[in-house]
């Protein structure tokens, strides 16, 4: 992995989350995902990403995103998604090295914690089929928020949820 200018990587990551990088140039068929490999590239973790991520202003190699995990079928409407923003909540990587592939990837190696974490890279990559519909349910349910919840999630600055509209 080589390093690039913080711009570079900034700017695919932000193409990539905010699902700039479709075809037909329309953000609903398009998103990321974040996967996590071990160094023997073993797959410990996959979750499409919310469209939003922050650098910390205080450490610029840490960076916070919102994997989308759980949600169920709204009992009222099963046609929609909820989800329980305390599951749903931010995570942090801190890296110490990024590089942006060709195909608009970008890859970190991951800051150990611990020994069980030592060499693990996170990808943030193109999403496609199960994540694009998970992607697509979460945005669906974000729009359902208050704009002061929705403006609340895009400042990725809190780990637990006291929303106001799904509390």
């Amino acid at each position: 992995m080589t390093s690039t200018t913080p711009g570079s990587w900034q700017s695919a990551l932000e193409a990539l989350v905010a699902g700039r990088h479709s075809a037909s140039g329309d953000h609903d068929d398009a998103g990321a995902q974040l996967v996590v490999t071990d160094p023997d590239g073993t797959e410990v973790f996959r979750a499409p990403l919310a469209r939003h991520h922050r650098v910390d202003p205080d450490q610029p190699n840490l960076l916070w995103l919102r994997p989308i995990v759980g949600g169920s079928p709204n009992p009222d409407v099963p046609t929609l998604y909820d989800y329980n923003l305390n599951v749903a909540r931010r995570r942090a990587l801190a890296w110490d090295q990024v590089d942006v592939g060709a195909d608009g990837t970008v890859s970190f190696r991951l800051t150990p914690l611990g020994d069980e974490e030592k060499g693990q890279v996170a990808r943030v990559e193109a999403a496609d089929g199960e994540a694009l519909e998970s992607l697509s349910r979460w945005d669906d349910f974000v729009s359902r928020l208050s704009a002061d919840d929705e403006a609340e999630l895009d400042r990725l600055a809190a780990d637990s949820w006291t929303g106001t509209a799904y509390s």
